[in-house]
């Protein structure tokens, strides 16, 4: 049995796709991880296949063009290849880029987990700048529905993620515990006095933090402020409606959907090198660049595991736990004959069980 063969065999308890399905997402994953570049011209060199470059070039065409996701699925997969302990720390994040007049804008829940967000479930949105409430809402209200006894510790979301409707819906029942940052012109009201995030918190010095005693009226409820003075001098305030002596180390986690992007762009997978203009392709781009992700991340922390990484003076690792086991994949796959016995053990990290 081949190498393609036997990583179909793994798949098929994952996905349930039909023969024909999965040997094309064995042959995308190992081009991908090889050439490093989700560029369809690129993955076609690298197909093993009989076939030509130019017909792998079609067959991934018609892939993306005709085969339709299931993405429920795809969510249910990854978060049983990573086994993420609950309650869950949630994350809402926005990325964007132009390929020619094509504006891609991609809206995206992720699960953090071990300083890396996975994704769950997106939004290609069409248009331009940040996500509105209702457009929020939906999304949660997919998660919820795809996992519906799962436990949230909390969510994490950035400046443009405000406005009362959205406030309103995380604290209805169920409520969602929530870190959201909030700009330095919003008000915040103490029953007394109604005054802007940038005078309240006009005092602080960098490093410096402060928790404003009790909840304050902010969009219209009440909730749990505080501030922080970073280094460079900007003013980062959170608030949240539970733990406000950790909700801003806790609001530290939504850099992991930084991360995640980096690693789906420049330090991975070169998702802006895709010459595709059509968004619902890219959504099914994104879910195969997601179970990539996850083979590598697990390749690396069996290999951290076993032969760790050095620690800088700094305190981080010498490398991402990401580049560790990709860069392993990516040397088993560039001679799959000669290192057979370690394909075969890279297997085991597409296993849920």
């Amino acid at each position: 049995m081949n190498q393609i063969s036997l990583l179909r065999k793994t798949l098929k308890p994952l996905l349930g796709w039909h023969g024909a399905r999965l040997n094309f997402l064995s042959l995308f994953l190992i081009a991908l991880i090889r050439v490093k570049t989700i560029n369809l011209a690129e993955l076609a060199t690298a197909f093993r296949s009989e076939a030509q470059i130019d017909s792998n070039y079609k067959r991934l065409q018609r892939f993306f063009k005709s085969f339709d996701l299931d993405y429920s699925l795809i969510a249910r997969v990854i978060a049983s290849l990573i086994n993420i302990p609950q309650p869950w720390v949630l994350s809402i994040d926005r990325t964007e880029w132009s390929f020619g007049k094509t504006r891609f804008n991609i809206f995206m829940l992720s699960v953090v987990y071990q300083g890396i967000a996975y994704p769950l479930l997106w939004n290609m949105l069409e248009k331009k700048g940040n996500s509105n409430s209702d457009e929020r809402m939906d999304l949660f209200d997919r998660f919820r529905e795809v996992f519906p006894d799962v436990e949230v510790a909390y969510l994490c979301g950035d400046r443009e993620f405000i406005g009362q409707e959205w406030l309103t819906y995380l604290m209805i029942e169920p409520i969602i515990p929530f870190r959201l940052r909030i700009r330095e012109i919003e008000r915040i009201y103490d029953g007394q006095k109604n005054l802007s995030v940038k005078i309240i918190f006009a005092h602080l010095q960098p490093g410096q933090t402060e928790i404003l005693s009790g909840r304050r009226w902010v969009w219209g409820r009440l909730v749990y402020v505080s501030g922080l003075r970073l280094e460079d001098g900007e003013l980062l305030v959170v608030i949240s409606n539970d733990s406000p002596k950790t909700s801003i180390s806790d609001y530290a986690q939504r850099w992991s959907i930084e991360t995640l992007f980096g690693i789906f762009k420049t330090r991975g997978f070169c998702l802006e090198s895709t010459h595709f203009t059509d968004r619902a392709r890219l959504s099914k781009l994104l879910a195969l660049m997601t179970l990539a992700l996850c083979w590598a991340v697990k390749t690396g922390e069996w290999l951290h595991s076993y032969y760790p990484l050095k620690v800088k003076k700094h305190g981080r690792l010498a490398q991402s736990i990401f580049r560790y086991g990709f860069d392993r994949l990516r040397s088993i796959f560039t001679d799959l004959d000669l290192k057979h016995e370690e394909f075969l053990h890279s297997l085991q990290f597409l296993s849920c069980t």
